[in-house]
């Protein structure tokens, strides 16, 4: 087995000055696929030939004096939400979409990608419409995390983060609705943001939580990502516009001396695991004496919002899948996540639990505000305990705790409610020797605060890029 190194910059510099090959390069990801994907189960679709040809493009370009663009010759997956015009269907993870046609244009995610040289090389596994904090699917079966195989890789971009776990691509596009990329990052030991609300452009401009992203395994490779998909796009009128200097730059130069930062373990809600408070912790104090922040006793507790959130986005997702024909005689068809957040709110969306769910969240909005009125960053566990089973239910229970009100990931939610800038880095192994995702989460329209401080934690505590069973 071919080892590849997953580092974006590296491999796309080494592209565009001639050292390295765009064709090989993809080659030697269909390789590891061919031998890895069997057991993880990250890819669902590959466009192998297709992706040949745009890699022979692009050497050719090189050779003749060209750029191709600072993703030069990158082969990434595409969580299987997002269109692309490059030979490939989107699925949804579904079976209500296991003959669609090949999309005929790209999303303006991939769009950008590709006009900065990054080479589709096929989708990756998602949740069932995005809809499930694990990715098993009654259309594309289970897919695994690469450091133990009969656990989750989480959701719904899981396909993402065990495809980038594993080394089979240096990237893969992911999304966040609720934590769907900052998740999976976090129990697979990978770089996961979810950026402010507006910095990468959608087709959807009304979504009021969703955010495109990626899955990578340097913060370095996240914040180039980010400089090549930023800036406004008519289509979306969320959008932000183009940061006047580049993330790229700024992760290495922003001074954040003296700031301040906040630590909570549970947000005054959620149960948590012993180990996975005790590591992240560990590494939220480490952090603030690496960056010279000032660690304040400001005690954070939020009101609990997950459930209700979830409620309201399900009536969302009812809503398309009644237009579509789908519900009510085609539940059965669904997979077992969806169906479960369908079965439990399904005709249950009165007026006051509406009223109810959208007061809690306006709550929220102003506390956190408060919060960011006080401190300039917040950091908290990714998710209340390490990868559980690969196939769910989402857990109930941690520690003989009650966690039916908050399953594993409900740190993440705040950041999709009040669009804030938030990233999960790795913090460290749980007793299980599994990743640990630490959380941070900064101001609104601060992506460069977020990034500098985590490739702060990078170089203070490297990680394993590529999880140790596909080493080699």
């Amino acid at each position: 087995m071919v080892q590849l190194s997953t580092d974006i910059v590296e491999l796309a510099d080494s592209i565009r000055v001639g050292e390295n090959s765009a064709v090989s390069l993809v080659e030697g990801c269909l390789n590891r696929i061919q031998s890895i994907n069997p057991q993880i189960n990250a890819f669902v679709h590959i466009a192998a030939q297709r992706a040949l040809e745009t890699a022979a493009q692009i050497d050719q370009l090189v050779a003749n004096g060209g750029d191709p663009g600072p993703l030069a010759g990158l082969p990434f997956g595409i969580k299987d939400l997002h269109d692309t015009c490059a030979g490939m269907p989107t699925r949804n993870g579904s079976l209500f979409d296991a003959d669609a046609p090949a999309a005929q244009q790209d999303s303006p995610h991939i769009a950008r990608l590709r006009a900065a040289g990054a080479i589709p090389l096929g989708k990756v596994a998602t949740a069932e419409f995005g809809m499930d904090g694990v990715t098993h699917t009654l259309a594309h079966g289970t897919t695994r995390n690469p450091w133990k195989l009969d656990r989750t890789a989480s959701g719904s971009s899981g396909g993402s983060a065990a495809a980038v776990a594993a080394g089979l691509v240096p990237f893969c596009t992911a999304s966040d609705g609720g934590g769907s990329t900052r998740c999976p990052a976090g129990y697979t030991g990978t770089v996961g943001l979810k950026p402010s609300m507006g910095r990468i452009p959608r087709l959807n401009g009304f979504s009021e939580h969703s955010c495109a992203g990626a899955i990578t395994t340097t913060v370095g490779g996240t914040a180039r990502y980010l400089d090549a998909v930023s800036g406004p796009d008519d289509r979306d009128r969320m959008t932000l516009p183009k940061p006047v200097d580049n993330y790229e730059g700024l992760i290495e130069t922003l001074n954040v001396s003296g700031l301040k930062a906040a630590w909570s373990v549970d947000l005054g809600y959620a149960p948590v695991a012993s180990d996975v408070a005790r590591v992240t912790e560990q590494a939220a104090g480490a952090l603030v004496e690496a960056a010279g922040l000032q660690m304040t006793d400001r005690s954070v507790h939020m009101p609990n919002t997950y459930m209700d959130t979830n409620m309201r986005l399900t009536e969302s997702f009812v809503a398309s899948l009644e237009q579509r024909g789908i519900l009510p005689d085609n539940i059965d068809k669904l997979s077992p996540g969806p169906k479960w957040f369908v079965k439990k709110f399904y005709r249950e969306f009165s007026t006051e639990q509406k009223l109810r769910a959208l007061a809690n969240e306006q709550m929220l909005e102003q506390q956190v505000a408060s919060l960011f009125g006080e401190v300039d960053v917040l950091i908290t566990p990714c998710h209340c305990r390490d990868a559980y089973a690969a196939e769910g239910p989402l857990p109930e229970v941690i520690e003989g705790k009650d966690a039916s009100q908050t399953h594993a990931e409900p740190f993440t939610m705040l950041a999709n409610i009040c669009w804030n800038p938030s990233i999960s880095v790795p913090a460290g192994l749980s007793d299980d020797g599994l990743p640990v995702g630490l959380l941070l989460t900064v101001p609104r329209h601060r992506d460069d605060l977020v990034l500098r401080l985590a490739r702060i934690w990078e170089q203070t505590r490297p990680w394993a890029q590529i999880a140790p069973a596909f080493v080699g």
